[in-house]
């Protein structure tokens, strides 16, 4: 296969430049070498909202990057047989956790984690919502135990974030761990 392959989903929640930051360090990695964006209807109307960016701009960051239609339940990465190595939701709206933690594959985004929870392949599902109620919490245990990482937008603070991009970035860092792809970042915890 060469080198690795990744998914990154932008869902309708807040939070789309956690997103834009896992998105450009997937791209920028020298061991990935394709990575497969699905973005759903909000999470297009929240990535210009938020961050001023379309589908296009973030396909711009690198030639890596290959955009694929939500609705496309035939894309090469809703089928098993496709070898990837992992997928992060990055933001996770709370319907599209209830989607996957219910099995329902309407969309190429809830296919497309199905099939990394039925491959034991890693899924990161980065729940962006507050507060929670029960059914969301219900939801994100039947996703863990599932198989899915859960990873709740919740940036750390102790590396003294120069502004947002540094939140952002730092977050991207832990979302890449959990990917298997640890990076050296000065930002690490070092006691």
């Amino acid at each position: 296969m060469g080198g690795k392959r990744f998914t990154v989903s932008i869902t309708g929640a807040s939070g789309s430049a956690f997103g834009v930051a896992v998105l450009r360090r997937l791209a920028a990695n020298e061991n990935v070498t394709e990575v497969a964006l699905l973005v759903s209807p909000t999470g297009k109307r929240c990535l210009a909202d938020e961050a001023g960016l379309s589908v296009k701009d973030l396909c711009a960051i690198s030639p890596k990057i290959t955009h694929h239609d939500e609705r496309n339940l035939g894309a090469a990465i809703s089928s098993g047989s496709y070898r990837q190595d992992g997928m992060a939701i990055v933001p996770c709206s709370a319907g599209a956790l209830g989607r996957i933690a219910s099995g329902i594959s309407e969309s190429l985004v809830s296919r497309a984690a199905d099939v990394c929870l039925k491959e034991r392949r890693p899924l990161v599902v980065c729940l962006r919502e507050t507060p929670l109620n029960r059914i969301h919490m219900e939801n994100m245990l039947r996703v863990h135990d599932g198989g899915a990482i859960v990873m709740p937008i919740m940036p750390g603070f102790y590396s003294r974030p120069s502004g947002l991009e540094d939140l952002f970035d730092t977050f991207a860092t832990r979302v890449l761990d959990q990917l298997g792809l640890s990076e050296p970042d000065s930002r690490r915890w070092t006691g």
